[in-house]
């Protein structure tokens, strides 16, 4: 008996940390959507993809997937999913090209949120979008090269979750679709989350951070860092981030640490639901997840053998002191 009401307890743990998540989402999804259709209404979208053209064509993209693009930058990944959804349904891609798209999801999202919460805890704004939106375009261009030149994924993608459309193209019609796309999106979550808890159990977490370890070290993150660096990136970059004030705060983590870390995360952070979210749009793990890895690795390994990385003192940054001025 005590392992079923365990078993209950758990399950309600969950289903209420996913209805929390998904409450959080329509909160930010909802006002995204219109704000893009009353834009795409206005003409903004051709404009957009115009102004994004030439970042676009560098990468080997379509410059419609420009308005994805800026709709994840500003907001998340799940609301750029829909908005790629919308464009995938009547332009084809080839799998090369939805896994660049995926890519540049991964690496540059949620800039306002996660570019905060990095300022927090030390690392200034104009880092934090150099790093993320010039590496994300680095690695997209690369990317495009490889694939070009190797042949690979240049066959049409298969778009693993696409909610039917409805035959409606009016507004009455495109309402429909984003509800139907957004109460589909709840179990994706609790499927996610369940997924997460499942891999934790199995010790996939524990196995990631023994890949990860000696790699970190070798970057130059020290021991102590270390361990929040892979909370970050099987969590998130907020969850990361959080611990890594924390530990600020107490003196236990130097600031080079705590720069190269967030450094670390901003490019590569919860590698496990980000990355299984966006394989649903039909991308490649040899671009979302493994290129990813190693651009992450390799830059971060130049960044700590700058110059400027060598005089980062001993004393918290500015931003972390004022971050807890008043507690």
């Amino acid at each position: 008996m005590s392992t079923l009401l365990r078993c209950r307890k758990e399950a309600t743990a969950l289903l209420g940390e996913s209805l929390r998540v998904y409450w959080a989402l329509l909160k930010v999804m909802v006002p995204a959507l219109l704000a893009v259709k009353l834009l795409d209404m206005l003409g903004g979208t051709a404009l957009l993809g115009k102004l994004l053209s030439p970042l676009m064509q560098l990468m080997g993209l379509p410059d419609s997937l420009g308005i994805v693009w800026a709709t994840v930058l500003l907001t998340n990944i799940y609301t750029a999913m829909m908005v790629f959804l919308d464009i995938a349904a009547h332009e084809t891609l080839t799998g090369a090209q939805i896994t660049i798209m995926g890519t540049l999801l991964l690496l540059a999202h949620s800039l306002p949120v996660e570019g905060a919460v990095a300022k927090a805890a030390g690392v200034s704004w104009r880092l934090t979008l150099t790093l993320r939106i010039g590496g994300a375009l680095v690695l997209g261009m690369l990317l495009h090269w490889f694939y070009a030149a190797t042949g690979w994924l240049q066959t049409p993608g298969q778009v693993l979750w696409n909610p039917a459309a409805s035959a409606d193209t009016g507004v009455v019609g495109w309402l429909m679709d984003q509800v139907v796309t957004l109460l589909t999106i709840f179990p994706i979550i609790l499927a996610l989350l369940t997924l997460l808890k499942v891999l934790r159990w199995l010790g996939i977490e524990r196995l990631i951070h023994a890949l990860l370890f000696p790699v970190l070290r070798i970057l130059g993150i020290g021991k102590d860092a270390a361990n929040v660096t892979i909370i970050g990136v099987t969590l998130g970059l907020s969850y990361g981030a959080g611990i890594l004030i924390r530990e600020a705060r107490s003196g236990q983590l130097q600031p080079r640490d705590i720069m190269l870390t967030l450094c670390f995360l901003g490019l590569c952070h919860s590698v496990i639901e980000d990355t299984l979210l966006v394989v649903l749009m039909g991308a490649d793990l040899s671009g979302i997840l493994w290129a990813r890895l190693l651009f992450a690795v390799v830059v971060i390994g130049i960044l700590a053998r700058l110059p400027f990385m060598r005089r980062v003192g001993v004393t918290l940054p500015l931003t972390v002191k004022e971050s807890f001025r008043g507690d």
